[in-house]
């Protein structure tokens, strides 16, 4: 194994005390009533996530991928065990932890601007407070000039990047992202990629993503979790060492490919890159 692939054991200790993770799980568990049968989706997630990290989650369809994220989001109750969001039990939604779906989610009606500032609605904060700030937003996104266009005049990756910049806007400690480029173009997806690394480590946002693309996981994580089949458990963590800023020429170093491979092994091997 190269150095590159360093592996750590899935029940992490903390012993820097500056470390204290923003995101931990003991024992998670989640199962589920499914037509008179228990189905066990989630089991025994031992897992701490550092500030600022990048950590990308690969597995089989129905490991419980999503299922581990809605929980930590506080969308769903654990079955067993326990997850904190910087020490505090998780036992509902936090404005402090936004979530980035598949789908952009926009609401045809409403203009870029009008979609961004809507969660402020759902807050009860002020939307004009917030006008120029969410302007600010959807430039950093690259939308500069399209505040005023509607979701039907968007493109795929541009109605991504009207969600990424509504979650943004409110300053959420943890970003939480379910396959949110997965309905994309390779082209636009490998863009979009590279954008969500640079201001998710401008702003030293903690980012949870799920993916099923093994060579998108390498490329954008601190640390890639691998899950097994249903019932989900961690099997490994791939520590990734590639240096920051990372770019598509990063994808053409040998360390690189080493850790896709080390990622596909720990899946079993038979797993594609999509």
């Amino acid at each position: 194994m190269s150095a590159a692939a360093r592996f750590s054991d899935p029940e992490l200790a903390m012993t820097d005390a500056s470390a204290v993770p923003i995101l931990s799980s003991r024992g998670l568990a989640k199962t589920f009533r499914v037509g008179g049968a228990d189905v066990v989706a989630l089991q025994g997630v031992d897992l701490d996530i550092r500030r600022g990290e990048f950590v990308s989650f690969v597995g089989p369809s129905g490991c419980g991928k999503s299922t581990f994220l809605n929980m930590v989001a506080g969308l769903l109750p654990a079955t067993a065990g326990t997850a904190h969001l910087a020490g505090d039990p998780i036992r509902e939604p936090s404005r402090r932890v936004g979530f980035m779906f598949q789908s952009a989610v926009l609401l045809p009606w409403r203009s870029v601007l009008s979609n961004v500032l809507m969660p402020a609605e759902v807050y009860g904060l002020d939307p004009a407070s917030l006008r120029e700030k969410a302007r600010a937003v959807i430039a950093s996104v690259g939308l500069a000039g399209f505040e005023d266009a509607y979701p039907r005049q968007l493109s795929g990756g541009m109605q991504q990047r009207v969600a990424l910049a509504r979650v943004l806007t409110y300053e959420p400690e943890v970003l939480l992202m379910d396959e949110p480029f997965g309905a994309l173009d390779e082209f636009t997806r490998e863009t979009m990629n590279i954008e969500l690394m640079r201001i998710s480590q401008a702003a030293g946002i903690t980012v949870l993503f799920v993916t099923h693309n093994i060579g998108e996981a390498v490329f954008m994580a601190d640390r890639v979790v691998v899950m097994t089949p249903r019932p989900g458990k961690v099997s490994g963590i791939v520590d990734v060492g590639l240096a920051r800023p990372r770019t598509v020429q990063t994808m053409r170093q040998p360390a690189y490919s080493d850790l896709v491979f080390e990622v596909r092994r720990l899946l079993g091997g038979n797993h594609g890159e999509s």
